[in-house]
Protein backbone atom coordinates (compact mmCIF):
# COMPACT_ATOMS: atom_id res chain seq x y z
CA UNK A 1 0.00 0.00 0.00
CA UNK A 2 1.40 3.22 -1.18
CA UNK A 3 1.95 5.84 1.66
CA UNK A 4 0.66 9.46 1.58
CA UNK A 5 1.72 11.83 -0.80
CA UNK A 6 3.72 14.45 0.98
CA UNK A 7 3.62 18.02 -0.18
CA UNK A 8 6.45 19.13 -2.72
CA UNK A 9 8.67 22.37 -1.33
CA UNK A 10 7.09 25.84 -2.80
CA UNK A 11 8.61 26.91 -5.70
CA UNK A 12 11.49 29.71 -5.35
CA UNK A 13 10.94 33.31 -7.01
CA UNK A 14 13.29 34.29 -9.46
CA UNK A 15 15.07 32.59 -11.59
CA UNK A 16 18.83 31.74 -12.50
CA UNK A 17 19.92 31.08 -16.15
CA UNK A 18 22.94 29.77 -17.34
CA UNK A 19 24.94 31.42 -20.32
CA UNK A 20 26.89 30.44 -22.75
CA UNK A 21 29.71 32.21 -21.71
CA UNK A 22 29.84 30.44 -18.04
CA UNK A 23 28.14 33.02 -16.64
CA UNK A 24 24.94 32.97 -14.54
CA UNK A 25 21.87 35.21 -14.97
CA UNK A 26 19.48 35.77 -12.14
CA UNK A 27 15.73 37.30 -12.72
CA UNK A 28 13.33 38.22 -10.15
CA UNK A 29 9.84 39.68 -11.58
CA UNK A 30 9.42 43.12 -9.73
CA UNK A 31 5.93 43.92 -11.00
CA UNK A 32 4.23 46.18 -14.00
CA UNK A 33 6.26 49.13 -15.31
CA UNK A 34 4.29 51.91 -14.70
CA UNK A 35 5.69 54.13 -17.68
CA UNK A 36 6.06 51.22 -20.59
CA UNK A 37 3.08 48.81 -18.92
CA UNK A 38 4.95 45.82 -19.19
CA UNK A 39 6.26 43.26 -16.55
CA UNK A 40 9.15 44.32 -15.02
CA UNK A 41 12.62 42.01 -13.86
CA UNK A 42 15.61 42.66 -12.12
CA UNK A 43 18.77 41.48 -13.69
CA UNK A 44 21.95 40.69 -12.77
CA UNK A 45 24.97 38.56 -14.06
CA UNK A 46 26.92 36.92 -11.98
CA UNK A 47 30.21 36.00 -13.65
CA UNK A 48 31.52 32.37 -14.20
CA UNK A 49 33.57 30.96 -11.38
CA UNK A 50 34.07 27.76 -8.69
CA UNK A 51 31.03 29.86 -6.85
CA UNK A 52 29.02 31.17 -9.48
CA UNK A 53 26.25 29.40 -8.03
CA UNK A 54 26.53 29.97 -4.17
CA UNK A 55 26.86 34.00 -5.41
CA UNK A 56 23.84 33.44 -8.16
CA UNK A 57 21.60 32.50 -5.30
CA UNK A 58 22.17 34.99 -2.91
CA UNK A 59 22.02 37.63 -5.74
CA UNK A 60 18.61 36.19 -5.97
CA UNK A 61 17.27 36.20 -2.42
CA UNK A 62 19.00 39.71 -2.77
CA UNK A 63 16.68 40.82 -5.39
CA UNK A 64 13.35 38.99 -3.68
CA UNK A 65 14.00 40.91 -0.59
CA UNK A 66 14.01 43.92 -2.29
CA UNK A 67 11.04 43.35 -4.25
CA UNK A 68 9.23 42.36 -0.97
CA UNK A 69 10.24 45.32 0.97
CA UNK A 70 9.28 47.44 -2.07
CA UNK A 71 12.91 48.83 -2.45
CA UNK A 72 13.51 47.95 -6.10
CA UNK A 73 13.61 50.00 -9.11
CA UNK A 74 10.05 49.92 -10.24
CA UNK A 75 10.89 50.42 -13.93
CA UNK A 76 13.49 50.25 -16.62
CA UNK A 77 12.56 53.39 -17.94
CA UNK A 78 15.51 55.57 -19.90
CA UNK A 79 16.70 59.03 -18.58
CA UNK A 80 14.93 60.64 -21.85
CA UNK A 81 11.58 59.06 -20.29
CA UNK A 82 12.34 60.33 -17.25
CA UNK A 83 13.21 63.80 -18.32
CA UNK A 84 10.31 63.99 -20.69
CA UNK A 85 7.89 63.24 -17.22
CA UNK A 86 9.70 65.64 -15.36
CA UNK A 87 9.76 68.64 -17.53
CA UNK A 88 5.92 67.98 -18.50
CA UNK A 89 5.49 68.59 -14.92
CA UNK A 90 7.67 71.28 -13.97
CA UNK A 91 5.95 73.95 -13.12
CA UNK A 92 8.22 76.66 -14.71
CA UNK A 93 8.08 79.98 -16.48
CA UNK A 94 7.85 79.20 -20.36
CA UNK A 95 11.26 81.33 -21.30
CA UNK A 96 12.59 78.27 -18.09
CA UNK A 97 10.85 75.16 -19.81
CA UNK A 98 12.02 76.43 -23.44
CA UNK A 99 15.61 77.43 -22.19
CA UNK A 100 15.31 73.62 -20.07
CA UNK A 101 13.90 71.52 -23.48
CA UNK A 102 16.74 72.76 -25.12
CA UNK A 103 19.00 71.64 -22.81
CA UNK A 104 17.70 68.18 -23.13
CA UNK A 105 17.62 68.50 -26.89
CA UNK A 106 21.12 69.42 -27.46
CA UNK A 107 23.08 67.78 -24.69
CA UNK A 108 21.29 65.09 -22.47
CA UNK A 109 19.55 63.22 -24.80
CA UNK A 110 22.09 62.79 -27.09
CA UNK A 111 24.64 61.50 -24.60
CA UNK A 112 22.92 60.01 -22.09
CA UNK A 113 18.95 59.58 -23.30
CA UNK A 114 18.90 55.94 -24.08
CA UNK A 115 20.84 54.93 -20.81
CA UNK A 116 18.09 53.19 -18.31
CA UNK A 117 17.79 55.55 -15.40
CA UNK A 118 18.89 52.96 -12.65
CA UNK A 119 22.24 52.54 -14.71
CA UNK A 120 23.86 56.05 -13.94
CA UNK A 121 26.34 56.24 -11.69
CA UNK A 122 28.65 58.73 -10.39
CA UNK A 123 31.53 57.83 -12.90
CA UNK A 124 29.54 57.72 -16.08
CA UNK A 125 28.13 61.38 -14.58
CA UNK A 126 31.44 62.57 -14.61
CA UNK A 127 32.13 61.60 -17.96
CA UNK A 128 29.59 63.30 -19.16
CA UNK A 129 30.40 66.59 -17.44
CA UNK A 130 33.91 66.25 -18.79
CA UNK A 131 32.59 65.93 -22.65
CA UNK A 132 30.70 69.03 -21.84
CA UNK A 133 33.63 70.67 -21.03
CA UNK A 134 35.29 69.47 -23.78
CA UNK A 135 32.79 70.43 -27.06
CA UNK A 136 29.89 72.18 -27.18
CA UNK A 137 28.55 70.29 -30.51
CA UNK A 138 29.92 67.10 -28.93
CA UNK A 139 31.99 66.43 -32.29
CA UNK A 140 33.86 63.05 -32.73
CA UNK A 141 37.47 64.47 -32.67
CA UNK A 142 37.57 64.05 -36.32
CA UNK A 143 39.87 66.26 -38.66
CA UNK A 144 38.11 68.45 -41.34
CA UNK A 145 34.98 69.47 -39.46
CA UNK A 146 33.74 72.51 -40.12
CA UNK A 147 31.22 74.78 -38.36
CA UNK A 148 28.78 75.72 -41.12
CA UNK A 149 27.09 79.11 -40.97
CA UNK A 150 23.73 77.53 -41.39
CA UNK A 151 22.48 73.92 -41.03
CA UNK A 152 20.11 74.44 -44.80
CA UNK A 153 21.56 73.77 -47.60
CA UNK A 154 23.97 76.25 -48.91
CA UNK A 155 26.89 77.70 -50.51
CA UNK A 156 29.64 77.85 -47.82
CA UNK A 157 31.55 81.07 -47.48
CA UNK A 158 34.33 82.55 -44.99
CA UNK A 159 31.59 82.67 -42.49
CA UNK A 160 32.00 78.77 -42.74
CA UNK A 161 34.90 78.09 -40.95
CA UNK A 162 37.17 75.18 -39.14
CA UNK A 163 35.33 73.67 -36.01
CA UNK A 164 37.29 74.43 -33.16
CA UNK A 165 36.20 72.49 -29.86
CA UNK A 166 34.87 75.13 -27.23
CA UNK A 167 33.74 74.06 -24.09
CA UNK A 168 30.18 74.86 -22.59
CA UNK A 169 30.07 77.71 -19.96
CA UNK A 170 30.37 77.08 -16.86
CA UNK A 171 26.80 78.52 -15.78
CA UNK A 172 25.56 76.07 -19.00
CA UNK A 173 26.62 72.61 -17.00
CA UNK A 174 25.29 73.66 -13.53
CA UNK A 175 21.73 74.19 -15.54
CA UNK A 176 22.31 70.67 -17.04
CA UNK A 177 23.07 69.20 -13.19
CA UNK A 178 20.09 71.38 -11.74
CA UNK A 179 17.76 69.54 -14.32
CA UNK A 180 19.34 66.31 -13.75
CA UNK A 181 19.23 66.74 -9.63
CA UNK A 182 15.72 67.54 -10.31
CA UNK A 183 14.12 64.77 -12.53
CA UNK A 184 16.35 62.22 -10.14
CA UNK A 185 14.10 63.97 -7.29
CA UNK A 186 11.60 62.94 -9.01
CA UNK A 187 12.36 59.44 -9.93
CA UNK A 188 13.18 58.67 -6.09
CA UNK A 189 9.87 60.01 -5.28
CA UNK A 190 7.75 57.94 -7.66
CA UNK A 191 10.47 55.00 -6.78
CA UNK A 192 12.00 54.39 -10.31
CA UNK A 193 15.19 54.27 -8.55
CA UNK A 194 15.94 54.21 -4.84
CA UNK A 195 18.59 56.94 -4.89
CA UNK A 196 19.80 59.49 -6.50
CA UNK A 197 23.37 59.64 -8.08
CA UNK A 198 23.48 62.90 -9.35
CA UNK A 199 24.58 64.32 -5.09
CA UNK A 200 28.01 62.17 -5.71
CA UNK A 201 28.14 64.36 -9.04
CA UNK A 202 30.90 67.20 -9.73
CA UNK A 203 29.77 70.07 -11.80
CA UNK A 204 32.06 72.72 -12.38
CA UNK A 205 32.21 75.85 -9.87
CA UNK A 206 30.17 78.54 -10.43
CA UNK A 207 31.50 81.47 -11.91
CA UNK A 208 32.73 84.46 -9.78
CA UNK A 209 30.34 87.22 -10.20
CA UNK A 210 31.93 90.28 -12.40
CA UNK A 211 28.84 92.75 -13.10
CA UNK A 212 31.23 94.78 -15.15
CA UNK A 213 28.79 97.47 -15.08
CA UNK A 214 29.07 100.99 -17.44
CA UNK A 215 31.31 103.16 -16.07
CA UNK A 216 29.39 106.78 -15.29
CA UNK A 217 31.12 108.61 -18.09
CA UNK A 218 30.26 105.88 -20.69
CA UNK A 219 26.27 106.00 -18.95
CA UNK A 220 26.27 109.51 -19.66
CA UNK A 221 27.99 108.91 -23.24
CA UNK A 222 24.35 106.31 -23.89
CA UNK A 223 21.72 108.51 -22.03
CA UNK A 224 23.03 111.52 -23.87
CA UNK A 225 23.36 109.37 -27.65
CA UNK A 226 20.09 107.52 -26.47
CA UNK A 227 17.99 111.38 -26.58
CA UNK A 228 18.64 112.10 -30.45
CA UNK A 229 14.68 110.33 -30.25
CA UNK A 230 13.30 111.67 -26.85
CA UNK A 231 10.69 108.81 -26.51
CA UNK A 232 14.24 106.38 -26.77
CA UNK A 233 16.31 108.53 -24.77
CA UNK A 234 13.44 108.41 -21.81
CA UNK A 235 13.45 105.12 -22.19
CA UNK A 236 17.30 104.50 -21.21
CA UNK A 237 17.20 107.37 -19.01
CA UNK A 238 14.35 105.55 -16.52
CA UNK A 239 15.85 102.50 -16.91
CA UNK A 240 19.07 103.80 -15.95
CA UNK A 241 17.62 104.97 -12.74
CA UNK A 242 15.19 102.58 -12.01
CA UNK A 243 17.48 99.16 -12.34
CA UNK A 244 14.10 97.66 -13.78
CA UNK A 245 14.14 94.79 -15.97
CA UNK A 246 13.58 95.20 -19.95
CA UNK A 247 10.54 93.06 -19.60
CA UNK A 248 9.50 95.27 -16.78
CA UNK A 249 9.97 98.24 -18.83
CA UNK A 250 7.87 96.97 -21.68
CA UNK A 251 5.47 96.23 -19.56
CA UNK A 252 5.21 99.78 -17.57
CA UNK A 253 1.87 101.37 -18.14
CA UNK A 254 0.56 104.74 -17.05
CA UNK A 255 -1.50 103.69 -14.77
CA UNK A 256 0.87 102.28 -12.77
CA UNK A 257 3.06 105.75 -13.19
CA UNK A 258 2.66 108.40 -10.25
CA UNK A 259 4.28 111.58 -11.01
CA UNK A 260 2.31 113.47 -8.01
CA UNK A 261 4.82 116.25 -5.99
CA UNK A 262 6.21 113.92 -2.92
CA UNK A 263 4.92 111.01 -4.20
CA UNK A 264 6.96 109.99 -7.99
CA UNK A 265 6.92 106.84 -7.97
CA UNK A 266 6.47 103.31 -10.33
CA UNK A 267 4.60 100.34 -9.14
CA UNK A 268 6.05 97.66 -11.29
CA UNK A 269 3.41 94.72 -11.44
CA UNK A 270 3.99 92.73 -14.76
CA UNK A 271 6.97 91.74 -17.18
CA UNK A 272 6.72 90.94 -20.86
CA UNK A 273 8.53 87.71 -21.53
CA UNK A 274 8.33 84.81 -24.26
CA UNK A 275 4.82 82.55 -24.21
CA UNK A 276 6.05 79.48 -25.34
CA UNK A 277 4.54 79.61 -28.30
CA UNK A 278 7.19 81.83 -30.32
CA UNK A 279 5.23 85.12 -28.83
CA UNK A 280 5.00 87.12 -26.29
CA UNK A 281 2.58 87.78 -23.34
CA UNK A 282 2.15 90.10 -20.72
CA UNK A 283 2.67 88.03 -17.09
CA UNK A 284 3.96 88.45 -13.19
CA UNK A 285 7.10 89.56 -12.93
CA UNK A 286 9.74 86.95 -12.67
CA UNK A 287 10.23 86.67 -8.55
CA UNK A 288 6.13 86.68 -8.47
CA UNK A 289 6.54 90.07 -5.99
CA UNK A 290 5.07 93.37 -7.07
CA UNK A 291 7.28 96.43 -6.38
CA UNK A 292 6.89 100.05 -6.28
CA UNK A 293 10.33 102.23 -7.28
CA UNK A 294 10.57 105.89 -6.00
CA UNK A 295 11.53 108.09 -8.70
CA UNK A 296 13.84 111.10 -8.29
CA UNK A 297 12.52 114.91 -9.72
CA UNK A 298 14.49 114.29 -12.83
CA UNK A 299 12.99 110.98 -13.71
CA UNK A 300 9.81 112.48 -13.02
CA UNK A 301 9.57 114.97 -14.86
CA UNK A 302 10.98 113.14 -18.05
CA UNK A 303 8.17 111.08 -17.97
CA UNK A 304 5.54 113.75 -17.64
CA UNK A 305 7.36 115.14 -20.83
CA UNK A 306 7.34 112.02 -22.45
CA UNK A 307 3.75 111.54 -21.80
CA UNK A 308 2.51 115.25 -23.26
CA UNK A 309 4.75 114.19 -26.48
CA UNK A 310 2.38 110.77 -26.81
CA UNK A 311 -0.41 112.46 -26.22
CA UNK A 312 0.07 115.35 -28.76
CA UNK A 313 0.90 112.25 -31.13
CA UNK A 314 -2.26 110.67 -30.46
CA UNK A 315 -4.41 113.88 -30.66
CA UNK A 316 -2.41 114.99 -34.24
CA UNK A 317 -3.72 111.26 -35.58
CA UNK A 318 -7.00 111.34 -34.10
CA UNK A 319 -6.70 109.34 -31.01
CA UNK A 320 -6.57 109.06 -28.11
CA UNK A 321 -3.89 107.74 -25.41
CA UNK A 322 -4.95 105.17 -23.52
CA UNK A 323 -5.17 105.57 -19.72
CA UNK A 324 -3.64 102.04 -19.24
CA UNK A 325 -1.80 102.22 -22.59
CA UNK A 326 1.74 101.25 -22.37
CA UNK A 327 4.30 103.68 -21.12
CA UNK A 328 7.13 102.66 -24.25
CA UNK A 329 4.00 101.67 -26.87
CA UNK A 330 4.84 101.99 -30.22
CA UNK A 331 1.04 102.62 -31.24
CA UNK A 332 0.44 106.01 -31.04
CA UNK A 333 -2.96 105.00 -28.47
CA UNK A 334 -0.21 103.05 -26.39
CA UNK A 335 -2.42 100.01 -26.80
CA UNK A 336 1.12 97.66 -27.83
CA UNK A 337 3.96 96.91 -25.50
CA UNK A 338 7.44 96.87 -26.64
CA UNK A 339 9.43 93.57 -27.91
CA UNK A 340 12.38 93.39 -25.27
CA UNK A 341 14.26 91.55 -27.76
CA UNK A 342 13.77 94.38 -29.79
CA UNK A 343 14.71 96.80 -27.42
CA UNK A 344 17.71 94.81 -26.37
CA UNK A 345 18.71 94.74 -29.99
CA UNK A 346 18.44 99.29 -30.41
CA UNK A 347 20.44 99.39 -27.03
CA UNK A 348 23.30 96.80 -28.78
CA UNK A 349 23.14 98.68 -32.22
CA UNK A 350 23.96 102.31 -30.12
CA UNK A 351 26.55 101.14 -27.85
CA UNK A 352 28.28 99.58 -30.92
CA UNK A 353 28.07 103.42 -32.52
CA UNK A 354 29.57 104.32 -29.56
CA UNK A 355 32.17 101.60 -29.00
CA UNK A 356 31.51 100.67 -25.90
CA UNK A 357 31.08 97.19 -25.10
CA UNK A 358 27.94 96.53 -22.25
CA UNK A 359 24.41 95.37 -22.57
CA UNK A 360 21.29 96.55 -21.79
CA UNK A 361 20.98 94.41 -18.51
CA UNK A 362 24.07 96.11 -16.86
CA UNK A 363 22.39 99.02 -16.34
CA UNK A 364 20.68 96.97 -13.69
CA UNK A 365 24.72 96.34 -12.19
CA UNK A 366 25.12 100.23 -13.18
CA UNK A 367 22.04 100.93 -11.05
CA UNK A 368 22.58 98.85 -8.77
CA UNK A 369 26.54 99.98 -8.25
CA UNK A 370 25.54 103.54 -8.16
CA UNK A 371 23.16 102.82 -5.55
CA UNK A 372 25.42 101.18 -2.92
CA UNK A 373 28.55 103.68 -3.56
CA UNK A 374 25.71 106.06 -2.65
CA UNK A 375 25.04 104.72 0.80
CA UNK A 376 21.99 102.87 0.49
CA UNK A 377 21.79 99.46 2.28
CA UNK A 378 21.48 96.73 0.36
CA UNK A 379 18.15 95.48 1.66
CA UNK A 380 16.91 99.01 -0.18
CA UNK A 381 18.73 98.12 -3.32
CA UNK A 382 17.23 94.86 -3.28
CA UNK A 383 13.95 96.13 -3.16
CA UNK A 384 14.43 98.86 -5.93
CA UNK A 385 15.88 95.81 -8.49
CA UNK A 386 13.29 93.18 -7.28
CA UNK A 387 16.00 90.84 -6.62
CA UNK A 388 14.03 87.72 -5.13
CA UNK A 389 16.75 86.41 -2.37
CA UNK A 390 16.74 89.98 -0.83
CA UNK A 391 17.10 87.78 2.51
CA UNK A 392 14.50 89.28 4.67
CA UNK A 393 10.14 88.94 4.54
CA UNK A 394 10.08 92.72 4.38
CA UNK A 395 11.40 92.57 0.66
CA UNK A 396 8.31 90.70 0.16
CA UNK A 397 5.54 93.82 0.53
CA UNK A 398 6.88 97.00 -1.25
CA UNK A 399 5.77 99.09 1.32
CA UNK A 400 7.94 97.87 3.58
CA UNK A 401 11.20 98.89 1.63
CA UNK A 402 9.50 102.63 0.15
CA UNK A 403 11.38 104.11 3.32
CA UNK A 404 13.64 107.14 3.67
CA UNK A 405 16.41 105.30 2.47
CA UNK A 406 15.04 104.89 -0.97
CA UNK A 407 14.11 108.29 -1.27
CA UNK A 408 17.37 109.21 -0.67
CA UNK A 409 18.46 106.86 -3.27
CA UNK A 410 16.16 108.72 -6.24
CA UNK A 411 16.84 111.69 -4.72
CA UNK A 412 20.82 111.09 -5.41
CA UNK A 413 20.71 110.40 -9.45
CA UNK A 414 19.94 114.07 -10.47
CA UNK A 415 23.53 114.61 -9.18
CA UNK A 416 25.00 111.55 -11.29
CA UNK A 417 23.44 112.01 -14.72
CA UNK A 418 23.82 114.43 -17.40
CA UNK A 419 21.68 117.28 -17.20
CA UNK A 420 18.31 116.83 -18.84
CA UNK A 421 18.09 120.29 -20.20
CA UNK A 422 20.90 119.39 -22.18
CA UNK A 423 20.13 116.40 -23.70
CA UNK A 424 16.76 117.67 -24.63
CA UNK A 425 19.17 119.94 -27.27
CA UNK A 426 20.77 116.35 -28.14
CA UNK A 427 18.17 116.42 -31.09
CA UNK A 428 20.04 119.01 -32.61
CA UNK A 429 23.15 116.86 -33.33
CA UNK A 430 21.12 115.67 -35.96
CA UNK A 431 22.29 118.95 -37.89
CA UNK A 432 26.09 119.45 -36.56
CA UNK A 433 26.77 115.46 -36.43
CA UNK A 434 24.46 113.35 -38.64
CA UNK A 435 25.10 109.68 -38.79
CA UNK A 436 22.41 108.19 -41.16
CA UNK A 437 21.69 109.29 -44.64
CA UNK A 438 18.46 111.28 -44.54
CA UNK A 439 19.78 112.69 -41.46
CA UNK A 440 22.64 114.24 -43.86
CA UNK A 441 20.56 115.00 -46.51
CA UNK A 442 18.36 117.23 -43.99
CA UNK A 443 22.02 118.33 -42.48
CA UNK A 444 22.92 119.62 -46.05
CA UNK A 445 20.07 121.28 -46.48
CA UNK A 446 19.80 123.33 -43.68
CA UNK A 447 23.58 124.66 -44.15
CA UNK A 448 22.21 126.12 -47.84
CA UNK A 449 19.39 127.39 -46.11
CA UNK A 450 21.33 129.26 -43.52
CA UNK A 451 24.16 130.03 -45.95
CA UNK A 452 21.47 131.73 -47.99
CA UNK A 453 21.93 129.32 -51.14
CA UNK A 454 18.09 128.36 -50.77
CA UNK A 455 16.48 132.03 -50.26
CA UNK A 456 13.33 132.26 -47.89
CA UNK A 457 10.38 131.71 -50.09
CA UNK A 458 11.69 129.70 -52.67
CA UNK A 459 10.32 126.44 -53.87
CA UNK A 460 11.84 124.14 -51.65
CA UNK A 461 13.71 121.10 -53.78
CA UNK A 462 11.39 117.72 -54.29
CA UNK A 463 11.83 114.41 -52.55
CA UNK A 464 13.15 113.30 -56.40
CA UNK A 465 15.66 116.06 -57.01
CA UNK A 466 17.33 115.33 -53.34
CA UNK A 467 17.20 111.59 -54.28
CA UNK A 468 19.34 112.02 -57.11
CA UNK A 469 21.51 114.69 -55.88
CA UNK A 470 22.57 112.86 -52.60
CA UNK A 471 22.68 109.63 -54.12
CA UNK A 472 19.86 108.47 -51.60
CA UNK A 473 16.19 106.41 -52.20
CA UNK A 474 13.55 108.75 -52.78
CA UNK A 475 11.98 107.08 -49.44
CA UNK A 476 15.29 108.34 -47.53
CA UNK A 477 14.73 112.06 -49.45
CA UNK A 478 11.09 112.08 -47.97
CA UNK A 479 12.37 111.63 -44.45
CA UNK A 480 15.10 114.40 -44.75
CA UNK A 481 12.43 116.50 -45.86
CA UNK A 482 9.80 115.50 -43.06
CA UNK A 483 12.95 116.22 -40.75
CA UNK A 484 13.84 119.67 -42.45
CA UNK A 485 9.95 120.47 -41.79
CA UNK A 486 10.62 119.64 -38.27
CA UNK A 487 13.30 121.74 -37.99
CA UNK A 488 11.30 124.56 -39.30
CA UNK A 489 13.14 124.89 -42.59
CA UNK A 490 10.40 124.09 -44.87
CA UNK A 491 6.56 125.24 -44.83
CA UNK A 492 3.64 124.71 -46.98
CA UNK A 493 2.18 127.77 -47.89
CA UNK A 494 -1.44 128.40 -49.13
CA UNK A 495 -1.40 127.05 -52.53
CA UNK A 496 -0.08 123.93 -50.46
CA UNK A 497 3.51 123.92 -52.05
CA UNK A 498 6.91 123.88 -50.05
CA UNK A 499 8.52 126.73 -49.68
CA UNK A 500 11.75 127.70 -47.88
CA UNK A 501 10.62 129.24 -44.91
CA UNK A 502 12.31 132.80 -42.97
CA UNK A 503 14.97 132.07 -40.37
CA UNK A 504 16.00 134.76 -38.08
CA UNK A 505 19.64 134.01 -38.53
CA UNK A 506 19.17 133.71 -42.29
CA UNK A 507 21.98 136.03 -44.48
CA UNK A 508 18.46 136.35 -46.39
CA UNK A 509 16.51 138.32 -43.80
CA UNK A 510 15.87 141.85 -44.83
CA UNK A 511 15.53 143.01 -41.40
CA UNK A 512 18.69 141.65 -39.42
CA UNK A 513 18.95 141.84 -35.74
CA UNK A 514 21.77 143.13 -33.95
CA UNK A 515 24.69 140.38 -33.93
CA UNK A 516 25.70 140.35 -30.42
CA UNK A 517 22.10 139.49 -29.11
CA UNK A 518 22.03 136.68 -32.20
CA UNK A 519 25.39 135.27 -31.13
CA UNK A 520 23.57 134.92 -27.39
CA UNK A 521 20.54 133.28 -28.56
CA UNK A 522 21.79 131.21 -31.16
CA UNK A 523 23.27 127.69 -29.74
CA UNK A 524 26.79 127.12 -30.16
CA UNK A 525 27.67 124.67 -32.90
CA UNK A 526 28.99 121.15 -32.28
CA UNK A 527 32.41 120.85 -33.16
CA UNK A 528 34.37 117.03 -33.44
CA UNK A 529 37.21 117.92 -31.66
CA UNK A 530 40.74 115.53 -31.06
CA UNK A 531 44.08 116.13 -28.71
CA UNK A 532 47.22 114.94 -29.91
CA UNK A 533 50.35 114.81 -27.59
CA UNK A 534 53.84 113.85 -27.53
CA UNK A 535 55.23 110.77 -29.35
CA UNK A 536 51.81 110.46 -31.95
CA UNK A 537 49.58 110.23 -28.86
CA UNK A 538 46.11 110.75 -30.04
CA UNK A 539 42.79 111.01 -27.67
CA UNK A 540 39.87 109.75 -28.61
CA UNK A 541 37.77 111.80 -30.76
CA UNK A 542 35.13 113.94 -28.74
CA UNK A 543 32.37 116.44 -29.32
CA UNK A 544 32.09 119.73 -27.77
CA UNK A 545 30.01 122.92 -28.51
CA UNK A 546 31.90 126.41 -29.05
CA UNK A 547 32.31 129.48 -31.19
CA UNK A 548 35.50 129.18 -33.47
CA UNK A 549 35.69 132.78 -32.95
CA UNK A 550 36.86 132.22 -29.37
CA UNK A 551 39.87 130.74 -29.20
CA UNK A 552 39.51 130.57 -25.03
CA UNK A 553 37.08 128.18 -25.61
CA UNK A 554 38.36 125.33 -27.15
CA UNK A 555 41.86 126.39 -24.97
CA UNK A 556 39.74 125.59 -22.10
CA UNK A 557 38.49 122.00 -23.98
CA UNK A 558 42.48 121.21 -24.77
CA UNK A 559 43.59 121.23 -20.70
CA UNK A 560 40.20 120.16 -19.79
CA UNK A 561 40.80 117.06 -22.37
CA UNK A 562 44.51 115.88 -21.00
CA UNK A 563 43.56 115.99 -17.44
CA UNK A 564 40.81 113.57 -17.66
CA UNK A 565 43.12 111.39 -20.04
CA UNK A 566 45.73 111.80 -17.93
CA UNK A 567 45.19 111.79 -14.13
CA UNK A 568 49.29 111.43 -13.24
CA UNK A 569 49.92 114.79 -14.32
CA UNK A 570 47.09 116.38 -11.72
CA UNK A 571 50.15 117.21 -9.25
CA UNK A 572 52.39 118.58 -12.17
CA UNK A 573 51.98 122.44 -12.77
CA UNK A 574 50.38 123.09 -16.16
CA UNK A 575 52.88 125.20 -17.53
CA UNK A 576 55.24 122.01 -17.57
CA UNK A 577 53.20 120.10 -19.87
CA UNK A 578 50.43 121.46 -22.26
CA UNK A 579 52.89 122.79 -24.35
CA UNK A 580 53.45 119.15 -25.38
CA UNK A 581 49.43 119.15 -26.64
CA UNK A 582 47.59 120.67 -29.25
CA UNK A 583 43.48 120.02 -30.02
CA UNK A 584 42.57 119.61 -33.60
CA UNK A 585 39.46 121.19 -34.76
CA UNK A 586 36.96 119.37 -37.32
CA UNK A 587 33.52 119.53 -38.70
CA UNK A 588 31.05 116.46 -37.37
CA UNK A 589 31.80 113.38 -39.70
CA UNK A 590 35.00 115.26 -41.30
CA UNK A 591 38.52 114.51 -40.98
CA UNK A 592 39.82 117.31 -42.27
CA UNK A 593 41.36 119.89 -39.23
CA UNK A 594 40.27 123.46 -39.91
CA UNK A 595 41.84 124.81 -36.67
CA UNK A 596 44.60 123.64 -34.09
CA UNK A 597 44.59 125.17 -30.48
CA UNK A 598 47.62 124.47 -28.66
CA UNK A 599 48.88 126.64 -24.98
CA UNK A 600 52.12 128.54 -25.65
Amino acid sequence: MAGPVRAGKKRPKGNIEPLPSGALRVSVYAGIDPVSGRRHYLKETVPAGPKAAVEAEATRARLVAEVAERRNPRTGATIDQLLEKYLDQLDGSPNTLTLYRGYVKNHLSPLLGSTKVRALDPELLDSFYSELRRCRVHCDRARGLVDHRTQKSHECDERCREHKCRPLARSTVRHIHFILSGAYRKAVRWRWVTFSPISQGEPPAASSENPDPPNPKDAARIVTAAYRDSDWGTFVWTKMTTGARRGEMCAMRWSTVSVESGRESIWLKYGIRKDGKGGWEEAELKTHQQRRIALDSETAAALIEHRARCEERARTLGMRLRPDGFVFSTEPDGSTFPIPDSVGQRYDRLVRRLNIHTTIHKLRHYSATELILAGVDIRTVAGRLGHGGGGTTTLRTYTAWVSEADQRAAAGWSSRMPARSELADARAWMRNDPQHPYERVAAELARQVEGGELAAGDPAPEAETLAAGHGVSVATARRAVALAREWGLIFTDGTGRPRIAQLASSKTAEAVPDKRRVQADKPLPYWSVQVSGPGGIQFPARTVRGDIEDPDTFRSHLVGIVRAERPDLADEPENAWIEDYELHLRRPGSQESIAIFRLS
